[in-house]
């Protein structure tokens, strides 16, 4: 057996192992390491028994689009360059948009040019944890909004079908009303869509109306109705759909 060559396998699988754990490579002489490099050299061990293992390259990362990079017409022709070779050596996704979103510098690429991907990244630990806290707060804020307009959209909904308002019935009611002139035009009731019809109804400033503008497929018109409570109290119900924003 080649014990040189299984050794550097175990390294390089190793390597490999960490990057997707943790997004970067522990120190060689951290625990994390060392433990790691056991697991992998006793697992090539078994697998390839007697056999030479030669050395096999981790395979490339895929391209990402990257933000364009800050700085000097020299420092931006160096500095994207040396950044998409620095990338194509990080196989995590997650790594390569931290640095992309932390550095937006060209300067900073064409700094640190000499410095081996792994020490840099040991270097930007500290950074890429507090990063990766805050993107995962963020996503759990997102989630957390997400279920609360669910849930404020599911109740909304209840309220509607327990009272039999829909879309529909209200355009039935304004329809069957009776038509007047239209009157100086108050504060909005409720915004109504079926169809190739749009209706938007106002209060007016005669309390026995409603102003309604409607928009079909023969254009624009505006009328006043009659007013209902029990067609305002639908009106009002129907316009508290909670907001997308």
């Amino acid at each position: 057996m080649d014990l040189e060559a299984l050794r550097e396998a175990a390294i390089e699988a190793t390597s490999r192992a960490l990057y997707e754990k943790y997004g970067y490579v522990p120190s060689d002489d951290s625990d994390e390491w060392e433990d790691e490099y056991r697991r992998q050299f006793a697992a090539l061990k078994q697998r390839h028994g007697n056999q030479v293992i030669a050395p096999s390259r981790p395979a490339a990362a895929p391209q990402q689009q990257l933000p364009e990079l800050r700085g000097t017409i020299e420092e931006l022709r160096w500095g994207t360059s040396i950044r998409e070779e620095r990338m194509r050596e990080i196989p995590n996704e997650v790594v390569r948009a931290f640095l992309a979103q932390v550095w937006p510098r060209a300067k900073q690429w064409v700094d640190t040019r000499d410095v081996p991907t792994r020490v840099l990244l040991q270097r930007l630990k500290p950074q890429y944890d507090d990063w990766r806290k805050k993107q995962s707060e963020a996503a759990a804020a997102r989630k957390a909004e997400a279920q609360k307009k669910s849930a404020e959209m599911a109740a909304y909904q209840r309220k509607l079908k327990e009272a039999g308002v829909t879309p529909e019935g209200l355009v039935e009611l304004v329809d069957a009303s009776e038509r007047f002139e239209p009157a100086p035009i108050g504060a909005k009731l409720a915004d109504i869509t079926v169809e190739d019809r749009h209706l938007r109804v106002f209060e007016t400033s005669d309390p026995n109306l409603l102003l309604v503008k409607e928009k079909d497929l023969r254009g624009n018109h505006e009328y006043a109705i009659e007013r209902d409570e029990g067609l305002v109290a639908d009106l009002k119900l129907y316009a508290q759909v909670p907001s997308s924003r």
